[in-house]
């Protein structure tokens, strides 16, 4: 008992001073997507008010590919000093890890849940000269037209393409999966009627719903988008059941000091809630999403076993 007291009291010697100093350098946050894409916007706002929280630089470093692992990699891999931490959105943490066969990493065993930043929703978006107008004229059209309506996505294994799966599953529709290299692209062709529609995160299509450019059909989420009051959810509009929101958090290398890990959680909850993040949120239709680093860890468990039946009914692999 005296030697497991000593060893105790030597480790609390080490790691007590280093997170009470903690952050004395610049904080390197890891996006696993493209600059521009709707987690690398979450991930620059939250880095300037966490800068502020913090009092050091935070240095956004994208490294997209791989189906999001390569950016969830170098987070695996970093030392685990809170000195590299990571964006984890739902694709990466509970989507593309049921289409590829050997990931570098274990998603459980290898990373450590910091914080939930934001909660979100997806739009099921149609193209303007679409000839429907509400979800249950855009299931009969389907039905009356099988694979004949086409459902753009992001990329496959994104958040887009697996709830547009979901949403045929419910809805015993027969739509194919067009998938894009990144969203831009795929809205464009939805602009243009090329494709009729598409799962797209608020972040990256709201500005166009607005402007009319595409029509808003409903959110994917459980309730309203603050930011789209007037458009129901996809369960109130004609799938009852139905449930896709997106959320993107923060994590980090297994190994990390718990203190440093409560310092990094307090300070991302205090930051997500400041003006600045919340107005930019509203302006999205997004929301912040304060809790613990086990709140987030159970929110990671949770759509991970659902999505997980969503991509083994539809066959979906990566590699």
């Amino acid at each position: 008992m005296r030697r497991f007291a000593a060893v105790a009291l030597l480790v609390a010697s080490f790691v007590g001073p280093a997170a009470a100093e903690y952050p004395d350098k610049p904080i390197h946050l890891i996006v696993p997507q493209a600059a521009g894409s709707a987690t690398d916007t979450v991930a620059r706002l939250l880095s300037a008010e966490l800068a502020k929280e913090l009092g050091q630089q935070i240095i956004v470093d994208n490294r997209a590919g791989g189906a999001l692992t390569i950016g969830l990699d170098v987070t695996a891999k970093s030392a685990p000093d809170g000195y590299t931490i990571g964006m984890g959105p739902i694709g990466a943490l509970a989507i593309t890890r049921h289409m590829v066969s050997k990931l570098p990493y274990d998603i459980e065993r290898d990373f450590q849940p910091i914080a939930l930043v934001a909660r979100g929703h997806m739009l099921l978006a149609v193209a303007p000269n679409a000839p429907f107008k509400t979800v249950p004229e855009l299931i009969a059209y389907a039905k009356a037209n099988p694979g004949k309506l086409s459902n753009a996505s992001s990329s496959n294994g994104s958040p887009g393409h697996v709830g547009g799966e979901l949403f045929k599953f419910m809805t015993g529709t027969e739509i194919v999966h067009i998938p894009y290299r990144g969203g831009a692209p795929a809205i464009n062709d939805l602009i243009a009627g090329r494709v009729q529609l598409m799962f797209e995160s608020l972040n990256s299509i709201a500005p166009h719903a607005r402007q009319g450019s595409v029509r808003a059909l409903a959110v994917t989420g459980e309730h309203r988008s603050p930011g789209f009051p007037d458009v129901p959810t996809v369960a109130e509009a004609g799938v009852p059941g139905y449930a896709a929101p997106t959320w993107s958090g923060v994590i980090g290398p297994a190994g990390i000091p718990r203190p440093i890990v409560d310092k990094l959680n307090a300070a991302i909850n205090r930051a997500i809630q400041t003006e600045a993040f919340k107005a930019r949120f509203a302006a999205i239709g997004d929301e912040p999403a304060p809790g613990t680093p086990e709140d987030f860890a159970a929110i990671i468990a949770k759509d991970s076993a659902k999505w997980k039946e969503v991509v083994e009914r539809a066959g979906v692999k990566l590699d």
